[in-house]
């Protein structure tokens, strides 16, 4: 029979209390509880807001359901055109359903990153370098899909993966800094070539205007001579074509003939 002593009931009630007290629990917005009572998992996990739980009943475990940004390790990977590269990437994912998250895997973040970090190497191991470093996006969408797809039983929506750095050996550095400079100097070359057949395209219409028009020649001769005089303090001796005077010698050939 119990003693109901004086000093046995408030015992008792701080008892009580303390046990109240525990059993209220506060889940915030971006949170949720999943309850196992007795061991077996309730069918929806709980919050936010206030929450009941049974003490020595029911144990629960508070899972976060804002997005997390998560750094792949660098990993060493061969492309497909065997040059040994390191990269790294960063991982976006959430939690979209709890009870998942805490039942079908022991620990979802470090299973998450586990797994990134082989698909990481499977993918870009089967990728040329120059495709690694010009279709990026690519890539991402691709690793994305894998890891969405092997992450979904776990709960978990992975909504992007970034791949952040790759680097290079030195020598691979070093030949790709002679690539590039051998392609703008072809570049160049080509603009260059370019520019000299417009130009002589425009030298060949040139003269065939002049062609049409002999006088023009005439004028463009005369101010060759005026640019150079300018240009030059020396005294400068140019012959005289004889199809710069012609059409004077024309008129007055023609004038005495009518005389």
């Amino acid at each position: 029979m119990l003693d109901f002593t004086p000093t046995f009931v408030p015992t008792l009630i701080i008892i009580v209390l303390l046990l109240l007290i525990s059993s209220v629990k506060i889940i915030r917005e971006y949170e949720r509880a999943v309850v196992f009572r007795l061991g077996r998992l309730l069918p929806k996990a709980k919050g936010p807001g206030l929450m009941i739980i049974i003490p020595f009943i029911d144990k629960w475990v508070r899972v976060n359901l804002r997005l997390v940004a998560m750094d792949v390790p660098p990993q060493d990977i061969i492309t497909k055109d065997n040059v040994s590269v390191k990269v790294n990437a960063v991982l976006y994912f959430r939690v979209i359903d709890p009870n998942k998250a805490v039942t079908e895997v022991d620990d979802y973040l470090y299973a998450t990153s586990q797994m990134a970090q082989t698909t990481l190497r499977s993918i870009l191991g089967m990728v040329e370098l120059d495709g690694l470093l010009s279709d990026r996006e690519k890539i991402n969408e691709e690793l994305q899909s894998i890891l969405d797809h092997h992450t979904d039983p776990w709960g978990i929506k992975v909504t992007a993966v970034e791949v952040k750095h790759v680097d290079l050996p030195q020598e691979m550095q070093r030949a790709m800094a002679k690539q590039a400079e051998a392609e703008r100097e072809r570049r160049a070359k080509i603009i260059g070539a370019e520019g000299e057949y417009q130009s002589a395209e425009k030298m060949v219409e040139a003269a065939k205007l002049m062609e049409q028009h002999p006088i023009s020649l005439q004028l463009r001769y005369l101010q060759t001579c005026s640019e150079i005089a300018t240009e030059n303090n020396s005294t400068t001796i140019f012959p005289i074509p004889i199809e710069l005077i012609h059409p004077f010698i024309n008129s007055i050939y023609t004038k005495d003939t009518k005389e």
